[in-house]
């Protein structure tokens, strides 16, 4: 563990180029030296333009007039040492459970480094 937190980052386990860290979004999982474990999505602020698109295009989310997502947090972009940052500063501010949802032991779908990647929603 690193800075009494380890990151296990969704996107990292994509194959090589489907990852944008300055256009995209990742789920990702921190587990605290207390074995607690907390998710969230990281979304870089210009895949809210790319995300708000799409919806236009397809007519989702009243043709993109809204996005939501619960467990948000929104990024200058999903690279590593960025949601390491923020995570630190969450930590320091004592504001990590109001970011992120907890994840209880017996959530499924996961082994000892993060969830497995589930539905692919970039």
């Amino acid at each position: 563990m690193t800075d009494a937190f380890l990151l296990w980052i969704e996107a990292e386990e994509w194959p090589a180029g489907e990852w944008d860290p300055a256009d995209d979004v990742t789920d990702a999982v921190v587990t605290l030296a207390d074995g607690s474990r907390w998710i969230a999505s990281f979304c870089a602020f210009a895949h809210l333009a790319t995300l708000r698109r799409r919806c236009v295009e397809s007519g989702d989310n009243l043709g993109g007039r809204y996005l939501w997502a619960s467990d948000l947090i929104l990024v200058e972009d999903t690279a590593r040492p960025t949601l390491e940052a923020v995570v630190r500063d969450l930590l320091t501010r004592g504001d990590l459970p109001s970011a992120f949802g907890r994840l209880e032991d017996d959530d499924a779908g996961e082994d000892a480094a993060g969830p497995s990647a589930g539905a692919d929603d970039r």
